[in-house]
């Protein structure tokens, strides 16, 4: 079989959506992984204020790294693509049915964590700031870096990855892009949570086509992991909540 590889107008947008998003989750993730920067850390800082400053450098690093400069150079890239076009609006005519869909999934979600947060494989990974004192301005602190972390890994993911492929594909092959590529991104997680973000990229996705915006996915995922990590801190043996 012979195949035209010559260059088609058409090729620009997903090309550079997954070629660009793969480039920025990767040094995004290599920067998380990386042992150096976590000794630097612990190095540079005493005790428990090393663990901190490493989470908070690891995440709001992915809300530059996976939503802000992603955002800003595809935009000078694709300049035809508004953030309204992206999902980044509130003005889509949906804000109720969007309430709808974030108590919907988020009440479910918030069960199932308080349920499920018992078990070891849970509190061997949560909540992923690993010191045994939690102040409330501890707590404060860790759910804004997760919600800063957030709003650029769904600006990836449910933007970037996803509302310019359906375009370009057709909204089935852009879902299944999309889920492919968002489950591949927990399979470090292990089994149970890359099979649950086949799920839930899924339903983000339906949900994201359907309100026109970004935000619902955004507050679901905040919700899930934000209460994923306190009802572990919760019940966790080598933690507590101190004043």
């Amino acid at each position: 079989m012979t195949y035209d590889i010559s260059w088609r107008v058409a090729d620009l947008v997903p090309f550079t959506v997954i070629v660009g998003g793969s480039l920025f989750f990767t040094i995004y993730w290599f920067l998380f992984i990386s042992e150096k920067i976590q000794v630097w850390f612990l190095n540079a800082f005493q005790g428990d204020k090393g663990k901190t400053y490493h989470f908070l450098f690891t995440k709001y690093s992915g809300l530059v790294l996976l939503g802000l400069l992603p955002l800003v150079l595809f935009q000078l890239v694709l300049p035809f693509y508004t953030l309204a076009d992206l999902g980044l609006s509130f003005s889509k005519g949906t804000n109720l049915l969007s309430f709808y869909w974030v108590g919907g999934l988020g009440m479910p979600v918030i069960i199932l964590n308080w349920f499920g947060s018992r078990r070891q494989k849970t509190f061997s990974m949560y909540p992923q700031l690993r010191i045994p004192e939690w102040k409330i301005s501890t707590i404060v602190m860790y759910v804004t870096a997760w919600s800063a972390y957030l709003f650029g890994y769904e600006v990836l993911f449910r933007g970037l990855l996803f509302i310019p492929l359906v375009d370009s594909f057709g909204v089935w092959p852009a879902i299944a892009i999309n889920i492919a590529m968002y489950s591949l991104s927990h399979i470090p997680k292990g089994l149970d949570e890359t099979i649950g973000a086949m799920v839930l990229g899924l339903v983000l996705c339906l949900i994201t086509l359907q309100t026109g915006t970004l935000w619902v996915a955004v507050v679901v995922h905040i919700i899930l992991a934000v209460s994923n990590s306190m009802t572990a801190l919760v019940f966790h043996t080598d933690m507590k909540i101190v004043k």
